[in-house]
């Protein structure tokens, strides 16, 4: 009976492709998590806010922990896979192939991150045309999204990259491809990150207008003219080439992919509260404010009718949660600025890590427990009411949209024991919160109306940072 019961079992397989890791969910019927694995991504970074990445790396990473999951299925039957990643752009030839983003030629290196900053005077000149579709990602075009790449490619890297590209691909639509073979896109990575419209598709005088005609050359083929809606079910299948790869049966269902921020928001900003008796559970859906925390933060909000704010990303129709128009307001780093601001006092202090009594702790839960003590011996103090830091070290995504921003830190003084790097450490996450509140702040401005936030990503396991968000911001977490 066990076996007839095992045999009988449907699983399913996640692949969630994060900025430096690659993570697999072996997932049954019921939603219930078997299995997990993790891979570490490579990253180069040849020159300051440059940050690139291999396709064929990606690839390698989802097929080691695709497989170690797979193995957990035993003999049950796997039944469907999907893919979610970061918005990075990821450039193949004409027989697709790697191609170069670098002046070094490096073709192992064809992925420009996200959070690569290079299209600076690019997303300046495309902000200048005041085109209509700019009203859809909150005014001005961040430098995280794709134009700006597409523009700076051409511009500097012409004979080398530009002229031999035959596809670019949001990431999450390269792995949809690598799987099935098929060249659909995704509804949400056109939708966010490229200008594409729900209702009447691509805007030709957008291309025009930012001197990127060329793009539009055989119905939009280099960066998709077949596009469907997050989940859908992708070409024919998981193709015999993948299948061997990724340890799976050839045939199986590949959904249409999703950016990665948007997998964690439509898995939270949709939970099933019923029973749990929290303050929420009677609320809308519109309610709700999914905050998807890791290297950097994302903030999603949906409405039933499309809002404009300022600054933060959207509307857009139905690029995670079907029917609804979503928002996205976010931090360009939130975990990256963290453990950047706890290694320069490090380096700072000439000391390792090992100088603090760690005890086997992560540093992160250390600091938490130093930050009991002092409270503890300091009860009435506001313990960071002379430390600062203003945290857009890598410019801000929202709401004032402004990459040339840059982060700092007010009220350092000689002393450099573990209780100063403790505080330096809250004022951190602290300035993070604020950060938040002000997204919010600015939603609110507009017309969205968030009671609770729904957290999760790596910070949203750190209880400094959820209290801090829920003191700060005034909101049930």
């Amino acid at each position: 009976m066990q076996k007839e019961k095992a045999e009988a079992t449907s699983y399913y397989i996640g692949v969630d492709v994060g900025t430096a890791s690659v993570r697999a969910a072996l997932v049954d019927q019921s939603g219930t998590v078997i299995d997990q694995a993790e891979e570490a991504l490579t990253i180069w970074e040849p020159q300051p806010d440059h940050y690139e990445q291999s396709s064929d790396n990606i690839w390698r990473a989802c097929c080691v922990v695709t497989k170690k999951v797979a193995r957990s299925a035993g003999s049950g039957r796997i039944r469907g896979l999907g893919f979610d990643a970061t918005c990075s752009l990821v450039v193949l030839d004409k027989q697709f192939q790697p191609l170069a983003v670098n002046a070094e030629g490096n073709h192992q290196r064809n992925v420009i991150m996200w959070m690569d900053h290079r299209a600076g005077s690019q997303v300046e000149r495309i902000n200048r045309t005041r085109h209509g579709v700019l009203c859809y990602v909150g005014g001005v075009m961040s430098v995280e999204m794709q134009p700006p790449k597409l523009l700076w490619l051409k511009e500097n890297l012409a004979e080398d990259c530009w002229e031999k590209a035959g596809h670019f691909f949001d990431l999450p639509d390269f792995l949809s491809w690598k799987a099935t073979g098929s060249l659909t896109r995704s509804l949400c990575t056109l939708v966010c990150k490229w200008t594409y419209s729900s209702d009447y598709g691509w805007d030709d005088s957008f291309w025009q207008e930012i001197g990127l005609e060329d793009i539009r050359e055989d119905n939009y083929s280099k960066i998709g003219n077949r596009v469907v809606s997050p989940g859908v079910s992708v070409g024919n299948g998981l193709t015999s080439q993948a299948a061997s790869d990724l340890g799976l049966p050839e045939g199986i269902a590949v959904a249409a992919s999703l950016i990665d921020a948007h997998a964690g928001g439509l898995g939270v900003i949709g939970a099933d509260l019923t029973g749990r008796h929290l303050p929420c559970e009677d609320q809308p859906i519109t309610s709700r404010l999914a905050l998807i925390c890791g290297t950097s933060s994302c903030h999603m909000a949906i409405s039933e009718e499309p809002i404009f704010v300022p600054g933060v990303w959207g509307p857009y129709y139905s690029a995670m949660v079907p029917g609804f128009w979503l928002n996205e307001g976010g931090q360009s780093a939130t975990g990256k600025l963290v453990s950047t601001c706890i290694n320069i006092y490090i380096q700072w202090n000439n000391s390792p890590f090992s100088c603090f009594a760690l005890r086997g702790q992560h540093l992160y839960a250390y600091l938490n427990d130093r930050l009991d003590q002092i409270r503890a011996a300091r009860p009435r103090d506001f313990l960071t009411g002379d430390l600062h830091v203003w945290p857009d070290f890598h410019g801000n995504r929202s709401p004032l949209a402004d990459l040339t921003l840059k982060g700092m830190v007010v009220g350092l003084s000689l002393s450099r024991g573990p209780d100063d790097l403790a505080l330096l450490y809250l004022a951190t996450v602290q300035s993070i919160a604020l950060g938040t509140r002000h997204i919010l702040e600015a939603m609110k401005s507009s017309g969205h109306r968030i009671s609770s936030l729904f957290l999760c990503g790596g910070l949203s396991k750190n209880p400094l940072f959820v209290q801090m968000h829920a003191d700060i911001t005034g909101k049930s977490i």
